[in-house]
């Protein structure tokens, strides 16, 4: 199955086009980083993704998630794991008197917290202790999201999607106002998820591709410039372009990053 199938996909307003000619294709069990300079055309795919806007109709294209053309979006939400700065920033603003477990318990309904209405079963409280298990985070159970740092939270966060069991995990610029130990930490833990689900990675830092990655999309001028296989995709000439300096990169252990920048 294909998690993301899309083939000539325009969005726009009026005459204004804000993603061109977009044809991707994710298979489940695949890792993937989408990577492009700020203002590329990034966020704007990952509202395409979400269904927050939609393909113009002028052309014909294929706009697939999970093998479906029509899906609802409360469905898109247990079987896509989509974290978000949008979602760390609610949290924050909005759900600071929640505990840990509350934060990640509340990812059963949806929702930002734990209401009256909404009753738990026994199976629940189970899976969210256990997600918080596996993602070692047991720690947080009972700390406030208001004294938590930001990489605590993005990890409740996490844990508060990973309790639907999604098929693959879509993370937007994750590692954003985290220090290099909470990056690295941060990063391991979607390694470990990597053992389960698809990951879809987004961002504009070359050095969070990890080694699970194994294909990559370039974003560019709001299109897809370059898509495959990792090592056929990262190179000096192709990221020179889309960052629209001269970099030379290099490769050590699967990992890559930018040796040198030539002025």
């Amino acid at each position: 199955m294909n998690i993301i199938d899309f083939e000539n996909i325009n969005v726009g307003y009026d005459s204004k086009i804000i993603l061109k000619d977009i044809t991707l294709k994710i298979k489940e069990k695949e890792h993937w980083a989408i990577l492009g300079a700020n203002g590329s055309g990034k966020s704007t795919l990952m509202k395409l993704i979400q269904s927050e806007i939609h393909p113009r109709k002028t052309n014909p294209y294929k706009k697939e998630i999970l093998g479906k053309s029509n899906y609802s979006i409360f469905e898109l939400k247990k079987e896509l794991g989509i974290i978000t700065n949008d979602l760390h920033n609610y949290f924050a603003m909005n759900g600071s008197f929640l505990t840990g477990y509350i934060a990640v318990l509340s990812g059963h309904y949806s929702s930002i917290g734990v209401f009256k209405h909404q009753d738990f079963s026994e199976s629940q409280h189970e899976k969210a202790k256990e997600t918080m298990k596996y993602l070692e985070i047991e720690h947080l159970a009972n700390k406030y999201v208001q004294e938590m740092s930001t990489g605590e939270l993005r990890k409740c966060i996490v844990a508060r999607a990973l309790i639907h069991d999604p098929k693959a995990f879509i993370l937007d610029e994750p590692t954003v106002g985290l220090d290099i130990k909470a990056q690295i930490n941060f990063i391991k833990m979607i390694q470990k998820l990597s053992k389960t689900c698809t990951i879809i990675l987004v961002t504009h830092h070359l050095e969070e591709i990890f080694e699970e990655i194994k294909n990559v999309a370039l974003i560019y001028d709001n299109t897809i410039y370059k898509s495959g296989k990792k090592e056929d995709i990262l190179t000096s000439e192709n990221l020179s372009e889309i960052f629209d300096t001269n970099v030379h990169i290099n490769e050590k252990n699967n990992r890559y990053f930018v040796e040198e920048i030539l002025l």
